[in-house]
């Protein structure tokens, strides 16, 4: 009779609080889920299922059902290595583009974008292709990714706590 396979409901990000059974590779968009399928590289199949679509960190580990755990690994994806005399100001640019970005300190790593390599080049930098694990910056919103996904109208508070101080103007 053919078990289901076990089911990972919860994350152990890192550093991780118990040993590891096994381990999974996935790429940076990999690495963005809520229910999938998926095989480790041990080739053990198990479900994840978690509560709301979460980014996972190379580190990070699924927790499945049984109790076990399996690591999570960065896959070398094909990315695009951005070098030049200015980093920070390309690195700048590529931020104000909303792109990831894995920032080290001779280079930058991006996912291929012709558009980006176009406007690196512009700037006097070089966008060479490499191949590569892909693990960028978390983001300024703190949920680990600023693309791909909707933030819908109502996920951001914009603060209509006016400010209410009376300054008393008499000049007694």
């Amino acid at each position: 009779m053919a078990t289901d396979p076990p089911k990972a409901h919860s994350i152990d990000r890192a550093p991780l609080s118990g040993p590891v059974a096994d381990h999974v590779t996935l790429t940076y968009e990999a690495r963005f889920l809520r229910r999938k399928k998926l095989t480790s590289d041990h080739g053990q199949s198990f479900f994840v299922d978690l509560p709301e679509t979460t980014h996972l960190n190379a580190g990070d580990a699924f927790v499945l059902s049984d109790g076990a755990r399996v690591s999570i690994l960065a896959a070398a994806e094909p990315l695009l290595a951005v070098t030049g005399q200015d980093l920070t100001r390309l690195a700048w640019h590529i931020g104000n583009r909303h792109t990831p970005c894995q920032i080290e300190a001779d280079r930058l790593l991006i996912q291929v974008d012709h558009v980006l390599a176009d406007m690196v080049a512009k700037l006097g930098g070089t966008a060479t292709p490499v191949t590569e694990p892909f693990t960028p910056e978390g983001g300024a919103y703190g949920h680990g990714r600023t693309m791909g996904h909707s933030h819908g109208p109502h996920d951001h508070d914009h603060g209509h706590d006016h400010d209410h101080h009376h300054h008393d103007h008499s000049h007694a």
